[in-house]
């Protein structure tokens, strides 16, 4: 599994990668609008923050393929290595796909509802495909289905590309994915946190302390534990 965080908090990304098995950070423009900085500003210091071996992903904006593609090469001048540049699944966007796969730029398609969506992008050069679990879920759609559809296609044309689900309200439906194979995962910082918390964890833990200090004193570690 390679989680990545769906964030451009600053404060937040600092505290997962200290604590978590990041292999990257997830952005895209509404995610970015939220921290009132300069779009370059907040990107160059997330790679500040995580170096040059996490995968940082950031979203064009343009509606046509010499838009997105200008971009593209914008992105990669200004924050070098690791970038992924996320192209929506829309026929301009496809376009670009193919275009940059051809200059080796690394692509995460995005914005995807459908497994014909994904196919195509994947066939396309897309190293990433992210399918929007709750949006899809949202249209009375079941957005762990077009994800397993997804990774079954992958599998049946023998695709380089790996699916990196998004777009999660709860940790069941992390849960969901991972017991299909997802490739990746994206999540909030939130989220991130929920995956491992469970009270019944938090009440082992202080168990064993309590009984701990019952024989060894006041000593919360076993470092020093001679009777």
């Amino acid at each position: 599994m390679i989680y990545m965080l769906d964030t451009a908090n600053l404060a937040a990304i600092k505290k997962a990668y200290d604590l978590y098995p990041l292999s990257g950070v997830t952005t895209n423009p509404t995610i970015i609008s939220k921290e009132n900085k300069g779009f370059i500003e907040i990107l160059q210091d997330i790679r500040n923050i995580i170096g040059e071996d996490i995968m940082l992903h950031a979203q064009v904006l343009g509606t046509t393929a010499e838009e997105m593609i200008e971009e593209a090469k914008y992105l990669k001048e200004k924050i070098g290595k690791n970038i992924y540049v996320k192209v929506p699944v829309t026929q301009q966007g496809i376009k670009a796909i193919k275009i940059l796969k051809k200059q080796d730029f690394k692509i995460t398609a995005t914005a995807i509802f459908t497994a014909q969506q994904a196919l195509m992008a994947g066939v396309s050069g897309a190293d990433f495909v992210a399918p929007y679990v709750n949006r899809i879920d949202n249209i009375s759609g079941n957005g762990v289905e077009v994800v397993k559809n997804i990774i079954d296609q992958i599998k049946v044309y023998n695709l380089d590309t790996k699916v990196l689900a998004a777009s999660f309200k709860n940790v069941q439906q992390v849960h969901e994915v991972s017991k299909i194979g997802v490739h990746s995962i994206t999540v909030n910082p939130e989220i991130m946190d929920k995956m491992l918390e469970h009270p019944l964890t938090d009440w082992s833990v202080n168990e064993f302390i309590k009984d701990w200090k019952k024989v060894y004193g006041q000593s919360s570690n076993t470092i020093i534990s001679e009777v």
